[in-house]
């Protein structure tokens, strides 16, 4: 298998496109017939006020989010809510470099912020849904960032918050982390500086990306505690290569450095008259900021220096053993915690 037919319907499950048409970038550049991927979950009630946006995190897509965090009795329960999840640009499944048509294929794909994807974001609900009120916009890592530039961007339509596990502005160190996540897949002799006849070719640089984030999405209780027998893994070799050269491998190269390049970027402030503490104070929203214990790569004092800028915001630290990666619901503990605080959140 390689990325041709990884970023499928089989894999990933059913979704619904919306054609943006050519959708200008805030940074310039064009994207030719820009398709956002997403999929619903619940009914629209009359007043058109019970809508949660999920973004996805890097790598990731609507399946996984659906799976993990979506259910009847759950915070974010499809029986009381309208859930739409929303495929970030890069992905694979809304527009990406791997499917993109000659000139802007592969490594010539346009530069995209994470502003361009919330802008897209509302094109799709205002105009497709007539959608002008949220009543929780929630997401993890890569969504976290774009759940900050929700509330900033959008502050009368954005009635709740809740970014998990990242961070408004990109940090030195986790700047210097996506750096790295690049150099693993750039530094593969296959690469070809992004030209590259199928994904698997740059096994090497996939590799590598796995490995390196082993090393930061994995908490050091995770390793020291062996946890990868609790998932299914006899060892951490057979950890590192079933569970995360498993996941990266089947990967678009491209598509996942677009993406690393948006990471790196992030930054509420740029473009924004004042310093980032000046531009969280702006957020209307009632908003938790959580935070996950042992997370390597966007760790809980940075998530609550921030949340001390938003007005009234509420902090919470997730108990786990397992890091950023509690994101894929690897710790049942976690999830129950996630739950209360977007319970308690929905209930203000």
């Amino acid at each position: 298998m390689n990325s041709s037919n990884y970023y499928t319907e089989d894999i990933h499950g059913a979704y619904q496109i919306y054609d943006l048409g050519d959708f200008v970038l805030e940074k310039g550049g064009t994207i030719r017939s820009c398709k956002l991927a997403y999929t619903t979950m619940g009914k629209l009630n009359a007043a058109k006020d019970n809508v949660i946006l999920v973004p996805t995190w890097y790598s990731g897509t609507h399946q996984i989010l659906q799976q993990v965090y979506i259910g009847k009795g759950r915070a974010l329960d499809p029986e009381k809510y309208f859930i739409i999840i929303i495929n970030q640009i890069g992905n694979g499944l809304s527009s990406s470099p791997h499917e993109a048509s000659f000139p802007q294929n592969k490594n010539n794909f346009p530069d995209i912020q994470i502003s361009d994807d919330v802008r897209a974001q509302y094109t799709l609900l205002t105009e497709e849904f007539s959608i002008d009120q949220l009543a929780l916009v929630v997401g993890g890592s890569m969504g976290a960032q774009q759940t900050y530039e929700w509330a900033i961007r959008y502050p009368d339509m954005v009635k709740r918050a809740a970014p998990i596990a990242g961070t408004a502005k990109v940090t030195p160190h986790n700047f210097l982390f996506t750096q790295a996540m690049m150099d693993s897949i750039s530094s593969d002799s296959a690469w070809d500086n992004g030209w590259y006849s199928v994904s698997t070719d740059v096994h090497v640089g996939l590799s590598r990306l796995a490995r390196l984030f082993a090393l930061m999405g994995w908490s050091h209780a995770f390793f020291k505690q062996e946890r990868w027998l609790a998932l299914g893994f006899s060892s951490m070799d057979d950890f590192i290569t079933g569970f995360m050269i498993g996941y990266f491998g089947l990967m678009d190269p491209n598509n996942l450095l677009s993406m690393a390049r948006k990471w790196q970027q992030g930054d509420v402030s740029y473009g924004r008259e004042g310093d980032l503490a000046e531009v969280l104070a702006q957020i209307k929203a009632k908003t938790c900021v959580i935070a996950i214990e042992g997370d390597l790569m966007f760790p809980p004092s940075d998530c609550e220096a921030e949340s001390r800028c938003i007005p009234d915001s509420e902090y919470r630290m997730i108990e786990t053993t397992d890091g950023h990666f509690a994101l894929f619901g690897t710790d049942l503990n976690y999830l129950n915690q996630v739950d209360e605080c977007l319970k308690e959140l929905l209930a203000k």
